[in-house]
């Protein structure tokens, strides 16, 4: 049974030429760069340009290296032989080896501890690792793709992230921009959302009326794709009719919608997102987990952004 085929919608012109890049670069072999703000889809983006490419019939595994400790990470990427640490009672092939002829991700690639950076450098320069305490020699057949909402010419500059490294991955790069400077996206991404996440909550038909259209194209989605997904849910669970109205959809978006709608010409994108997390925050008490939920965005960017905006 095939792979269902992976949808990058791409109405707006900043998304048509993330489009065409992605599809030059989906047949190469080298090792790609994906950059944005979390919640702009680049793991959907990695998935659509490896369901592409050659490779497509082999394996696409992912790692999440922000949420992995660093002893975890490597033992997933590379495998480990029997005793090769406490608990490892039996060989297991890492992520490398289980990929080969297909693509390897590593989300959040930034969040690698220094160790793992200089180990991952020499993966991508000889092609070759070894599991964890083994000695075999094996090569890498699996194309990687790294993925980051980290500024890593800032990351190298602060000494986080190494600079070998940094120039090593960013061979190909493909920086996906965020929903606000693509606003050509959000109906037919609204759309294909209503579509798919109707049926699960017994909406089938389920659509949007022009003032809640209307709404979502004036809201600034700091939390970007990710966020618009959580609210046409959010609408579908609290909705009562098939015709979505801006009043099923989350406060914090009828309220900065609302705000942007009187005052548009006054108020700057920065301006809304910050107002977007301030309402957010207040109306869950501060509360980052639950407010970082609500917005679609990690608890890092949450903090980073409220500090930017001084919402202390």
């Amino acid at each position: 049974m095939s792979a269902p085929d992976i949808v990058w919608v791409a109405a707006d012109a900043a998304s048509l030429r993330v489009l065409e890049l992605a599809e030059k670069l989906s047949e190469t072999t080298t090792t790609l760069l994906i950059t944005g703000e979390s919640g702009t889809g680049k793991d959907q983006l990695a998935r659509w340009i490896h369901q592409r490419g050659p490779r497509h019939d082999a394996p696409f595994l992912k790692i999440d290296c922000a949420s992995l400790p660093s002893e975890l990470v490597e033992s997933e990427l590379f495998g480990h032989e029997r005793g090769a640490f406490t608990g490892a009672v039996a060989r297991k092939p890492g992520r490398l080896e289980m990929a080969q002829g297909g693509t390897i991700v590593l989300d959040e690639v930034a969040a690698l501890a220094p160790g793992m950076q200089a180990k991952l450098l020499r993966v991508l320069e000889e092609r070759t690792f070894e599991r964890l305490g083994g000695t075999e020699t094996l090569r890498m057949e699996a194309r990687l793709m790294a993925l980051t909402n980290t500024d890593l010419t800032r990351a190298v500059a602060s000494g986080r992230f190494r600079e070998d490294l940094f120039f090593r991955l960013n061979v190909l790069a493909i920086p996906v921009p965020p929903l606000r400077e693509r606003p050509a996206d959000i109906a037919p991404l609204a759309a294909l959302f209503l579509e798919r996440l109707g049926p699960i909550h017994g909406k089938s038909g389920a659509a949007l009326d022009p003032a809640a259209l209307r709404l979502l194209e004036s809201y600034v989605w700091p939390g970007n794709v990710r966020e618009l997904k959580n609210a046409i849910e959010h609408a579908l669970v609290f909705g009562k009719e098939l015709l979505l109205t801006p009043a099923d959809f989350p406060e914090v978006v009828r309220a900065t919608g609302e705000a942007h709608s009187s005052a548009s010409t006054l108020k700057s994108l920065e301006d809304l997102e910050r107002e977007a997390i301030r309402a957010t925050l207040e109306a869950t008490h501060y509360k980052i987990g639950r407010a970082a939920e609500i917005l679609g965005i990690s608890r890092k960017t949450l903090l980073e952004k409220r500090k930017k905006y001084g919402l202390i």
